[in-house]
Formats: structure tokens, C-alpha cells, sequence
């Protein structure tokens, strides 16, 4: 009898561990355990822009631009005016892919809510190219 609980105790822990992700909490899969992460905190989001429905560069404080690209596409995200960011998780800050949902108006009236599935800061040159392009 005990043994069956011993064998039972054991697939569960392998069925758990089966199903944890490959890589430690706060990272993004394909990133070296290395690289630091690189948080915004919502409320400091200052501008936004889309190059299509995938794509947008947020403008955080002053010079921080952070690339954020969304699962599947987001619809109106290229139209519209405004946005909002919801993290996920009751927190305030934005770290990785996963974290927070876009919030974005629909033209006919409602919202859309768009899960980020990455979030890079630019480096200075690739912010400075962004904010030059016509």
C-alpha cells in the first residue's frame, strides 16, 4: 500500500515539473539568464506609437522608448489616440512579455484587450533612428 502512494506521490511531482517552464521567473524565453530585466512602471508611460497591429514603441519618462509586440495582432491599435496598460498580477510594472495587456478603443465603440508578448527597451542609437524617421 505504501508503495502505491510512494509511485502515485512521485507521477504527480513528475507531472508538476513536466509542465513548469524551462526557464527561471521574471525571464523570457529565448533570453539569457544574464541579461537584466528592464521594467517601466505604467504610470510613467508618456506616449505611444504603432506601426501596425503588432508593433508599439512606448515612450517612457523622458528618453526611454520600450518595443512591445502584442500575441496575434491588435485591432485599431495603428488608429488610435490613446491607449492603457494593465499588468497582470496587481503590480505596477511592466518587466516582461506576459505581464500586462494593452487596453485599446474600438472605432465602433468598446475596447480590445491585446496580451503583450515582449517588451525590449531600445538602446540609445535604435531610439534616437526611431524618433528621426519621417
Amino acid at each position: 500500500m505504501r508503495t502505491a502512494y510512494l509511485t502515485l506521490a512521485a507521477a504527480a511531482a513528475f507531472a508538476v515539473a513536466s509542465c513548469a517552464p524551462m526557464y527561471g521567473p521574471g525571464s523570457d524565453p529565448g533570453m539569457s539568464s544574464s541579461a537584466p530585466r528592464q521594467c517601466f512602471f505604467v504610470n510613467q508611460v508618456a506616449g505611444f506609437s504603432s506601426t501596425d497591429d503588432r508593433n508599439v514603441y512606448l515612450r517612457v519618462g523622458v528618453n526611454d522608448i520600450y518595443h512591445v509586440q502584442i500575441i496575434g495582432h491588435c485591432p485599431d491599435i495603428d488608429w488610435s489616440s490613446r491607449i492603457g496598460i494593465q499588468p497582470r498580477g496587481g503590480g505596477s510594472s511592466v518587466c516582461t512579455g506576459f505581464d500586462a495587456d494593452l487596453i485599446v478603443p474600438r472605432l465602433g465603440g468598446g475596447v480590445d484587450r491585446c496580451l503583450i508578448r515582449s517588451v525590449r527597451k531600445l538602446s540609445d542609437a535604435e531610439a534616437a533612428a526611431l524618433r528621426n524617421r519621417p
